[in-house]
């Protein structure tokens, strides 16, 4: 066994932490509850690497441990918005995190939060439970259709890539992205996409907008008031992405208004707190964050992670750094 002491700050499936236990000195966290800053901050001191998750903040004052024995930062996930990876330079820790393995969960999701958006299902599997229903008749929650809709991304990477296999080869979807960097030639020309030159004229031509951009401080509010303005009154609003990317309280009044017709969130601003007024709207699909949930892409998440921790350990650059 090797001699680095490593936590894992929530439960991960069975398979990966038996793997990383046959190889170091684990501490699982067996309650599985959010650590708070303070043992975050004390496990810098204690362990050589800290495995996070999207739940732990790992701040400047967390890696401000002394003294500080961790090097290595191994987030299980492909987003890191939730650590400050300046200040993690600062303290000479190398961040890794765990790209590729999780695209197509995630881009399932965001099609299944489309669908059931657009469909009206969530609303209507909680008429039918709560006794309700009366017989089928025309003009019973009708939704949107989505075949041949306009489906606009912004952000046109990995996942952005796979929604839009998804939409236009499975529903026939017209797709319409903007990214900021130039997008891959070959996936643009596969499905017909059209570039935009903005968000803006994405918001202005999308029936659908699924959005797939990193949760940088740049990209905070990215959606917000004005730009739901822009939007369709009959379009959604589908974020698999992050959280504060929407503007959780525009985004709401938006909602009650009409300006938007519906909404499909698995992320949210101020997660794991879900706003009230949010929850009550039935005009928008709400999931706890399970862009990622399946038993095959979390295992694989994993041993991402343990492959990053391998190569760190063994003085080789991890495959996955991203500081």
């Amino acid at each position: 066994m090797s001699e680095a002491r490593i936590l894992v700050t929530r439960r991960w499936p069975e398979q990966v932490e038996r793997h990383l236990q046959e190889t170091y000195d684990v501490q699982l966290n067996a309650d599985d509850r959010p650590l708070t800053a303070e043992e975050l901050q004390a496990a810098f001191r204690d362990y050589d690497a800290v495995l996070p998750t999207v739940s732990d903040r790992i701040t400047a004052e967390v890696m401000g441990a002394e003294p500080l024995k961790a090097r290595l930062v191994g987030n299980f996930g492909v987003g890191f918005n939730h650590i400050d990876v300046e200040a993690a330079k600062a303290r000479s820790l190398t961040v890794t995190n765990t790209p590729d393995v999780l695209t197509d969960c995630t881009a399932d999701l965001a099609m299944t939060l489309l669908l059931v958006a657009a469909r009206r299902a969530g609303e209507g599997e909680r008429h039918l439970r709560a006794g309700e229903w009366t017989g089928w008749r025309p003009t019973h929650m009708m939704g949107a259709k989505v075949t041949d809709k306009t489906l606009g991304l912004v952000g046109f990477g990995r996942i952005g890539k796979a929604v839009a296999r998804r939409a236009h080869y499975g529903f026939g979807m017209k797709i319409v992205y903007y990214d900021a960097y130039p997008a891959d030639p070959d996936a643009v020309a596969a499905v017909g996409a059209v570039s935009c030159s903005s968000v803006e004229e994405v918001l202005e031509r999308a029936d659908f907008v699924s959005l797939h951009c990193p949760g940088t401080a740049e990209n905070r509010h990215l959606i917000n008031a004005e730009r739901l303005s822009i939007m369709r009154p009959h379009a959604f609003l589908i974020n698999t992405a992050r959280g504060d990317i929407v503007e959780e309280a525009a985004l709401v009044t938006a909602l009650k208004a009409g300006t938007i017709a519906g909404a499909g969130l698995d992320v949210y601003e101020f997660e794991p707190k879900v706003s009230p007024e949010l929850a009550s709207l039935e005009n928008v699909v709400l999931l706890p964050h399970l862009g990622s949930a399946t038993e095959e892409t979390r295992v694989a998440m994993g041993m991402r992670v343990a492959q990053n921790v391998r190569a760190f350990f063994a003085g080789e650059s991890p495959p996955d750094r991203v500081a």
